[in-house]
């Protein structure tokens, strides 16, 4: 029996691996073979699904928001390519990351997504021997869907819908009616139009449609509200988005003139700036005509000059009654002037110097005794001069500057306390704000005669915290992925780590053991069973064992009994299996 038992301690590990490993195996327990196999197939499984995880695709929304049709005919055509897609719990359609804009082109190509509307591509499959209403229908429908899609680029629009109102046209003029247009605008979350993008959309529509007036479209939004009111209530009140803007130029202009000049001085946080400006918008134009008197005579034109003098004598009929006597009176000639020999011009009506006896006037040259009594003379003398004339035309233009107003701030300068050594803020000197003041009053373009004003005052600024605006980490989006994948492998490095020591590991130390214990373990069995057989089989061989040496190998034997029943079973069976044969 001691024979056997020698044997079956010394014997030798089998030299197969697949041997070694059955052998191993077997030393563990029905629960552990399940756990061990359990544990093993939840590792691979574990790391198979986080090689597929992290190799999966980040998908992004390619179109939201889409009708039944248009999604459908989209997933269509997406499979057709062979392109993965997955449909989000709202209803949009995600493909990969990576081909998001591709997609987009090549559905964009085939004119996908439609946005629910029709527009021209009605017009591309005519059947033939459609009626001239069904064409003048499908026209209609083709121009409202364009509208509507050129109105949907722009940024704030999320939908639109355009409806037309297009009358039969009329051969009387009374009876001509002029089309009218009405636009429903769907606007995204959050969003508005101000007067000129809703002027924009007005005018789009009315220059689509011919003989369309800006004042005959209506345009709504999603709640109902009227905005086409929104630019005539603005025009009637006299102000105009471009108007406005040009203001915001000029006082920011001159806001950053002001600036500019005044941080080398001060610092660009001990002063603030603000400008108002008063804009003339208002044009006139003005023609004036002007007339000036001659009163210089040199500097006098004539334009015309006519000259009159008449002269008639009054004689009494004489000689023989007959056709000699009774003749008109001999036509005149041009006077004969003679150089005057001295002294006065004799009057008119009697001899001239060295002449007497003869009259000289209004071209009638005769003698005096033939002159007779009296003598009737008058001259007319009428001049035209030219006239002054002056023709001024005069068109004021708009945006003149009417008045401007200045308020400047400055801080306290930062100085410290001989006394106490703390920092304390002291005022400027007269000297230094006249001297910003003047440099305000430059850099402003200011003007007395305009009425502008400039106040530049004093005072300390309060310190007041800087908001911070930036984003928290938590809320961050990008640190949100990033927290996310952490503890996606925290969470499976975890897993991985709790079923390799607490399952596989106490099952790794069972079936391998270490080698000097496992040989001491079954040593220290073999002989205190073996000391134990020989006390009952030969008295004499109990006197050579000692008691304490016993004891310590039956207590060895029971705790390898405890910590692994598997062994000392298996010894058993050999010492059953050796002592039957």
């Amino acid at each position: 029996m001691a024979v056997s038992t020698e044997t079956t301690a010394g014997t030798a590990p089998p030299d197969n691996p697949v041997a070694r490993l059955r052998e191993a195996f077997d030393r563990l327990s029905g629960q552990q073979k399940i756990g061990l196999g359990v544990a093993i197939a939840a590792i691979v499984a574990v790391i198979v699904g986080s090689v597929l995880w992290s190799r999966q695709p980040d998908f992004k929304v390619l179109f939201s928001n889409l009708g039944e049709k248009d999604g459908g005919s989209i997933i269509a055509v997406l499979e057709k390519q062979n392109t993965p897609f997955k449909l989000s719990p709202t209803g949009a359609i995600m493909v990969p990351a990576e081909q998001v804009h591709q997609v987009r082109l090549k559905l964009a190509a085939q004119g996908l997504p439609h946005g629910g509307m029709v527009g021209f591509e009605l017009m591309e499959n005519q059947k033939f021997g459609i009626s001239q209403f069904a064409e003048q229908v499908n026209y209609q429908r083709g121009l409202e869907g364009e509208l509507a899609r050129t109105i949907m680029s722009i940024g704030a629009v999320q939908a639109a819908r355009v409806h037309l109102a297009i009358p039969k046209p009329s051969v009387f003029v009374r009876e001509e009616l002029k089309p009218t247009a009405s636009v429903l605008l769907s606007l995204h979350p959050g969003r508005a139009l101000d007067a000129a993008q809703i002027a924009g959309i007005t005018h789009l529509v009315s220059s689509s449609v011919p003989q369309l007036q800006a004042s005959n479209v209506s345009i709504l939004d999603q709640s109902g509200s009227l905005l086409s009111t929104l630019k005539n209530r603005l025009t009637e009140a006299g102000l105009d988005a471009t108007q406005i803007k040009y203001v915001r130029e000029i006082e920011n202009g001159i806001s950053s003139r002001i600036e500019q000049i005044l941080k080398p001085l001060l610092g660009s946080d001990n002063f603030k700036v603000q400008v108002a400006a008063d804009i003339d918008f208002t044009q006139s134009e003005q023609t004036a005509e002007t007339f000036r008197p001659n009163n210089s005579p040199e500097a006098s034109a004539i334009r015309s000059q006519q000259n009159n003098e008449t002269a008639s004598i009054s004689q009494p009929a004489g000689g023989v009654p007959g056709a000699l006597t009774n003749q008109p009176p001999v036509p005149a000639t041009a006077p004969l002037t003679a150089p005057a020999t001295g002294g006065q011009p004799p009057r008119p009506g009697q001899p001239a110097a060295g002449e007497p006896g003869k009259i000289d006037a209004a071209g009638i040259t005769a003698p005096l005794e033939a002159a007779g009594q009296p003598l009737n003379t008058s001259k007319n003398a009428t001049i035209n001069y030219e006239l002054d004339r002056t023709i001024r035309h005069t068109k004021q233009g708009m945006g003149a500057i009417r008045r401007l107003t200045a308020a400047v701030v400055v801080n306290h300068r930062p100085g410290t306390d001989a006394k106490t050594g703390k920092e304390i803020t002291k005022p400027l000197s007269d000297e230094e704000m006249k001297q910003i003041n003047d440099l305000v009053r430059e850099a402003m373009g200011f003007s007395q005669a305009r009425g502008d004003s400039l106040s530049v005052a004093n005072a300390p600024f309060t310190a007041s915290g800087k908001e911070d605006i930036s984003v928290p980490l938590w809320k961050d989006p990008d640190n949100i992925d990033y927290a996310r994948d952490l503890v996606k492998y925290l969470l499976i490095a975890a897993i991985i780590a709790f079923l390799y020591f607490k399952v596989i590991q106490p099952s790794l130390k069972t079936m391998f053991p270490e080698p000097e214990k496992e040989a001491s373990d079954v040593a220290g069995v073999a002989g205190a069973a073996g000391a134990a057989q020989i006390g009952e089989d030969d008295e004499d061989y109990e006197g050579s064992v000692q008691i304490d040496h016993y004891a310590a190998k039956v207590q060895k034997a029971r705790d390898l009994a405890q910590s692994d029943p598997k062994a000392v079973a298996n010894i058993i069976r050999e010492w059953m299996n050796a002592g039957g044969s």
